[in-house]
Protein backbone atom coordinates (compact mmCIF):
# COMPACT_ATOMS: atom_id res chain seq x y z
CA UNK A 1 0.00 0.00 0.00
CA UNK A 2 1.45 3.41 -0.81
CA UNK A 3 2.53 5.67 2.10
CA UNK A 4 0.00 8.29 0.50
CA UNK A 5 -2.71 6.11 0.85
CA UNK A 6 -2.57 4.75 4.40
CA UNK A 7 -4.89 7.71 5.33
CA UNK A 8 -7.56 7.16 3.50
CA UNK A 9 -7.67 3.20 3.98
CA UNK A 10 -7.59 3.90 7.96
CA UNK A 11 -10.32 6.76 7.37
CA UNK A 12 -12.61 4.12 5.24
CA UNK A 13 -12.47 1.43 7.62
CA UNK A 14 -13.00 3.75 10.85
CA UNK A 15 -16.91 3.81 9.71
CA UNK A 16 -16.32 6.89 10.77
CA UNK A 17 -15.85 5.45 14.74
CA UNK A 18 -12.97 8.54 16.04
CA UNK A 19 -12.96 6.69 19.35
CA UNK A 20 -13.01 2.63 19.18
CA UNK A 21 -13.28 0.94 21.93
CA UNK A 22 -12.22 -2.79 22.97
CA UNK A 23 -14.80 -5.45 22.36
CA UNK A 24 -14.15 -6.98 25.97
CA UNK A 25 -15.61 -5.19 29.42
CA UNK A 26 -14.35 -3.94 31.86
CA UNK A 27 -14.65 -0.72 34.49
CA UNK A 28 -10.64 0.31 35.51
CA UNK A 29 -7.11 -0.70 34.10
CA UNK A 30 -6.93 -3.23 36.39
CA UNK A 31 -10.09 -5.03 34.86
CA UNK A 32 -8.64 -4.53 31.37
CA UNK A 33 -5.41 -5.86 32.08
CA UNK A 34 -6.83 -9.20 33.93
CA UNK A 35 -9.68 -9.49 30.38
CA UNK A 36 -6.51 -9.03 28.09
CA UNK A 37 -4.82 -11.67 29.85
CA UNK A 38 -7.78 -13.88 29.68
CA UNK A 39 -8.42 -13.45 26.46
CA UNK A 40 -5.32 -15.49 25.06
CA UNK A 41 -6.50 -18.07 22.68
CA UNK A 42 -10.51 -16.83 23.58
CA UNK A 43 -13.19 -15.19 21.68
CA UNK A 44 -13.66 -11.70 23.98
CA UNK A 45 -17.56 -12.97 24.42
CA UNK A 46 -16.29 -15.95 26.43
CA UNK A 47 -14.47 -13.87 28.35
CA UNK A 48 -16.86 -11.23 28.74
CA UNK A 49 -19.21 -14.24 29.47
CA UNK A 50 -16.52 -15.19 33.13
CA UNK A 51 -15.49 -11.72 34.08
CA UNK A 52 -18.96 -11.04 34.88
CA UNK A 53 -18.55 -13.32 37.47
CA UNK A 54 -14.91 -12.78 38.40
CA UNK A 55 -15.06 -8.94 38.44
CA UNK A 56 -18.66 -8.75 40.90
CA UNK A 57 -16.58 -10.88 43.04
CA UNK A 58 -13.35 -9.86 42.59
CA UNK A 59 -13.03 -5.64 41.23
CA UNK A 60 -9.72 -5.11 42.41
CA UNK A 61 -6.20 -6.82 42.90
CA UNK A 62 -6.90 -7.29 46.57
CA UNK A 63 -10.44 -9.36 46.09
CA UNK A 64 -8.78 -11.01 43.47
CA UNK A 65 -5.81 -12.30 45.40
CA UNK A 66 -8.28 -13.55 48.74
CA UNK A 67 -9.53 -15.49 46.21
CA UNK A 68 -6.39 -17.34 45.17
CA UNK A 69 -5.81 -19.06 41.71
CA UNK A 70 -8.24 -21.90 42.97
CA UNK A 71 -10.99 -19.41 43.30
CA UNK A 72 -10.16 -17.61 39.84
CA UNK A 73 -10.16 -21.03 38.38
CA UNK A 74 -13.47 -22.12 39.05
CA UNK A 75 -15.01 -18.83 38.02
CA UNK A 76 -13.14 -19.15 34.56
CA UNK A 77 -13.53 -22.63 33.50
CA UNK A 78 -14.96 -22.17 30.35
CA UNK A 79 -11.99 -20.35 28.33
CA UNK A 80 -9.16 -22.47 27.04
CA UNK A 81 -6.05 -22.47 29.38
CA UNK A 82 -7.99 -21.91 32.14
CA UNK A 83 -5.76 -23.12 34.92
CA UNK A 84 -2.48 -21.22 33.76
CA UNK A 85 -4.45 -18.30 33.32
CA UNK A 86 -6.29 -18.58 37.02
CA UNK A 87 -2.60 -18.74 38.24
CA UNK A 88 -1.47 -15.94 36.67
CA UNK A 89 -4.00 -13.44 37.39
CA UNK A 90 -3.56 -14.38 41.49
CA UNK A 91 0.16 -13.52 41.22
CA UNK A 92 0.11 -10.66 38.95
CA UNK A 93 -2.30 -9.40 41.66
CA UNK A 94 -0.10 -9.91 44.45
CA UNK A 95 2.83 -8.51 42.41
CA UNK A 96 1.05 -5.61 41.33
CA UNK A 97 -0.27 -4.97 45.64
CA UNK A 98 3.70 -5.73 46.94
CA UNK A 99 5.04 -3.50 43.40
CA UNK A 100 3.04 -0.91 42.68
CA UNK A 101 0.11 -0.06 45.09
CA UNK A 102 -2.35 -1.81 43.63
CA UNK A 103 -2.23 0.02 40.78
CA UNK A 104 -1.86 -0.88 37.03
CA UNK A 105 1.62 1.36 36.02
CA UNK A 106 1.32 2.80 32.78
CA UNK A 107 4.85 1.49 31.72
CA UNK A 108 6.06 -1.25 29.46
CA UNK A 109 8.71 -2.73 31.55
CA UNK A 110 6.70 -3.05 34.77
CA UNK A 111 3.93 -4.71 32.25
CA UNK A 112 6.05 -6.97 31.30
CA UNK A 113 7.21 -7.97 34.38
CA UNK A 114 4.24 -9.34 35.43
CA UNK A 115 3.15 -12.85 34.77
CA UNK A 116 1.25 -13.60 31.70
CA UNK A 117 1.69 -10.07 30.22
CA UNK A 118 4.18 -10.25 26.78
CA UNK A 119 4.23 -7.34 24.90
CA UNK A 120 1.11 -7.76 22.82
CA UNK A 121 -0.81 -7.64 26.19
CA UNK A 122 1.14 -4.85 27.33
CA UNK A 123 -0.01 -2.85 23.99
CA UNK A 124 -3.47 -3.27 24.99
CA UNK A 125 -3.52 -1.79 28.28
CA UNK A 126 -1.34 0.73 27.42
CA UNK A 127 -3.24 2.05 24.19
CA UNK A 128 -6.78 1.40 26.09
CA UNK A 129 -6.32 2.57 29.39
CA UNK A 130 -3.69 5.16 29.02
CA UNK A 131 -3.76 6.55 25.83
CA UNK A 132 -0.73 5.49 24.21
CA UNK A 133 0.18 5.10 20.39
CA UNK A 134 0.90 1.48 20.98
CA UNK A 135 -0.01 -1.33 18.10
CA UNK A 136 -0.53 -4.40 19.70
CA UNK A 137 -0.32 -7.41 16.97
CA UNK A 138 -2.47 -10.02 17.03
CA UNK A 139 -3.88 -12.32 14.56
CA UNK A 140 -6.41 -9.79 12.64
CA UNK A 141 -3.58 -7.24 12.56
CA UNK A 142 -0.71 -9.43 11.41
CA UNK A 143 -3.41 -10.22 8.57
CA UNK A 144 -4.25 -6.95 7.41
CA UNK A 145 -0.57 -5.48 8.27
CA UNK A 146 0.23 -8.08 4.96
CA UNK A 147 -2.47 -8.81 3.06
CA UNK A 148 -3.29 -5.20 2.38
CA UNK A 149 0.07 -4.12 1.88
CA UNK A 150 0.15 -1.73 4.73
CA UNK A 151 2.55 -2.92 7.02
CA UNK A 152 4.13 -6.21 5.05
CA UNK A 153 6.39 -8.71 7.68
CA UNK A 154 7.10 -11.84 8.63
CA UNK A 155 7.00 -11.61 12.15
CA UNK A 156 4.44 -9.83 14.44
CA UNK A 157 6.97 -7.49 16.02
CA UNK A 158 7.97 -6.65 11.98
CA UNK A 159 4.96 -5.86 11.38
CA UNK A 160 4.64 -3.63 14.77
CA UNK A 161 7.40 -1.65 13.57
CA UNK A 162 6.14 -1.11 10.12
CA UNK A 163 2.84 -0.04 11.59
CA UNK A 164 4.50 2.86 13.93
CA UNK A 165 6.23 3.96 11.00
CA UNK A 166 3.84 4.37 8.62
CA UNK A 167 0.72 4.93 9.97
CA UNK A 168 0.55 8.77 10.68
CA UNK A 169 1.24 9.92 14.30
CA UNK A 170 -2.56 10.95 15.22
CA UNK A 171 -3.90 7.93 14.19
CA UNK A 172 -1.73 5.69 15.72
CA UNK A 173 -3.83 5.11 18.85
CA UNK A 174 -7.50 4.61 16.97
CA UNK A 175 -5.83 2.49 14.25
CA UNK A 176 -5.16 0.00 16.71
CA UNK A 177 -8.91 -0.91 17.15
CA UNK A 178 -9.86 0.10 13.63
CA UNK A 179 -7.45 -2.90 12.59
CA UNK A 180 -8.62 -5.39 15.08
CA UNK A 181 -12.24 -4.46 14.36
CA UNK A 182 -11.99 -4.63 10.45
CA UNK A 183 -10.00 -7.96 10.71
CA UNK A 184 -12.61 -9.59 13.31
CA UNK A 185 -15.18 -8.34 11.09
CA UNK A 186 -14.22 -7.37 7.30
CA UNK A 187 -10.87 -9.12 5.98
CA UNK A 188 -11.32 -12.57 7.80
CA UNK A 189 -9.02 -14.92 7.68
CA UNK A 190 -10.62 -17.43 5.49
CA UNK A 191 -12.76 -15.39 3.31
CA UNK A 192 -11.87 -11.75 3.23
CA UNK A 193 -15.49 -9.89 2.31
CA UNK A 194 -14.27 -7.79 -0.16
CA UNK A 195 -17.53 -6.83 -1.59
CA UNK A 196 -18.15 -4.71 1.26
CA UNK A 197 -14.62 -3.49 2.54
CA UNK A 198 -14.91 0.34 2.20
CA UNK A 199 -11.03 0.72 1.88
CA UNK A 200 -10.84 -1.88 -0.70
CA UNK A 201 -10.11 0.99 -2.88
CA UNK A 202 -5.95 1.39 -1.31
CA UNK A 203 -5.97 -2.57 -0.31
CA UNK A 204 -2.97 -4.12 -2.55
CA UNK A 205 -5.19 -7.78 -2.15
CA UNK A 206 -4.94 -9.17 -5.20
CA UNK A 207 -6.76 -12.00 -5.12
CA UNK A 208 -10.01 -9.92 -3.68
CA UNK A 209 -13.23 -12.09 -3.00
CA UNK A 210 -16.67 -11.16 -4.40
CA UNK A 211 -20.35 -12.08 -2.30
CA UNK A 212 -21.10 -15.56 -3.30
Amino acid sequence: MKRADIRAFLEAISGGNADPRTELDFATPYQLLVAVVLSAQATDVSVNRVTKTLFADAPGPIEMVALGAAGIAQRIKSIGLWQAKAKNVATLSQLLLERHGGEVPGDREALEALPGVGRKTANVVLNEAFGQPTMAVDTHIFRLGNRTGLAPGETPRAVEDALLKRIPKDMLKPAHLWLILHGRYVCKARTPECWHCAGAAYCTYEAKTVAR
